[in-house]
Formats: structure tokens, C-alpha cells, sequence
């Protein structure tokens, strides 16, 4: 309950009232983003999900020009995922409207209980990764947008 009234500010389905991608594409480039191109394999098990689901996803996300089919770096046979020029700004406008409405919510909080709330979230987050057995990759330099709060006030 505690963290779903965040969608109070949100229309049904979990989406801000000006959003510009649909949370599953958001996710879904979120993740590759972080992690680099992936395979439908990979993503499977990123996100626990059949591969007929995330099939449906990416082909969505391919027509709507986000993300490319490219042949793996690696030289495997599987072929991967990347974002596309478009993709990646698009996840940025969400990504910087998503962080409009937390620094919204947190406006009048001083900078020490934004701070507190972000460590106290990432370790939420951590921990919820740790029993489902499938951590988020994030960057090695810390807290970023990345991982769903900014610790900056607009």
C-alpha cells in the first residue's frame, strides 16, 4: 500500500498522466540499457518471464523503432536487443518525467531525508533481488536515476 499511492499522481495501469512509453517498453529498455544488448534468452530469465511474452514485447518495441535486432557481439547465435537512438532519448523523457513527480512528492523534504529514503529504497530493492534470486545490474558508481529515485531536488 505504502509505495503504490505513488500512482495516486498516475492514471490506471501505473502510467504518469503524460507518459511516453507504455511501463512494460519502459522496463524493458530500462534493462537494456543497463545491461547491454540481450537475447530473448536472456531476458527470459532477467524477467522471469515466457519467451512468447517477451517476443510480444520486443517485436512492439522493434516496430515502434526502440529497440534493433543486431547479430551478438560475442559471436553467439542467438541475435540481441539494443536500443535505438530514439529508444534511449524516449526512455530519458520518461525517465526525467517519472523523476519530476518524485521530486514533486518530495519537495518540501530536506536533503538528508532524500538521501535516507534513496539508501533505505535501494536496500528495499536489494533485498526484495535477493530472495526472487535476480539482481538489477546497476551502475558501479552508485544510487543513479537508474534505479527509480533521484537523490537531487529539482
Amino acid at each position: 500500500m505504502l509505495l503504490s499511492r505513488h500512482t495516486f499522481l498516475s492514471r490506471r495501469g501505473g502510467r504518469r498522466v503524460d507518459a511516453v512509453l507504455e511501463r512494460s517498453a519502459y522496463i524493458l529498455l530500462s534493462r537494456i540499457r543497463v545491461q547491454g544488448p540481450m537475447s530473448i534468452g536472456e531476458l527470459s530469465d532477467a524477467f522471469a518471464l515466457d519467451a512468447s511474452t517477451l517476443n510480444r514485447q520486443t517485436a512492439a518495441a522493434v516496430r515502434g523503432g526502440l529497440l534493433e535486432r543486431i547479430p551478438d557481439p560475442a559471436g553467439g547465435m542467438a541475435r540481441k536487443f539494443r536500443l535505438t537512438a530514439e529508444g534511449g532519448r524516449l526512455l530519458d523523457e520518461e525517465r526525467e518525467g517519472i523523476v519530476e513527480v518524485l521530486d514533486r512528492v518530495m519537495a518540501d523534504w530536506p536533503e538528508a531525508d532524500i538521501a535516507a529514503f534513496a539508501t533505505y529504497l535501494q536496500r528495499f530493492n536489494n533485498g526484495i533481488e535477493a530472495i526472487g534470486g535476480r539482481p538489477w545490474p546497476r551502475p558501479e558508481d552508485g544510487p543513479s536515476d537508474a534505479d527509480g529515485i533521484s537523490t537531487h531536488t529539482a
